[in-house]
């Protein structure tokens, strides 16, 4: 027969391992959210240099979108 000690410190142990998983899962999640966080902010850096730039070349080619006709499915 079990002590009821050696239940206190079985159930202890279990639970630091799963506190030690969810460290790491934490540690992981929050790793990934910065490089996600990177990422977005430099596509949408490069999506506003092309806007940019296609607007210039816009204005170099003297046309408007606006004065354009609709596509012929409309």
């Amino acid at each position: 027969m079990s002590r009821p000690s050696d239940t206190v410190e079985h159930r202890l142990d279990e639970m630091e391992v799963k506190l030690t998983f969810i460290d790491e899962a934490v540690q992981a999640l929050t790793t990934a959210d910065a490089d996600q966080s990177q990422r977005i902010a430099a596509l949408e850096r490069a999506l506003r240099d092309l806007r940019g730039e296609m607007a210039s070349m816009r204005v170099a080619q003297g046309s408007d979108a606006h004065d354009e006709p609709p596509p012929p499915h409309y």
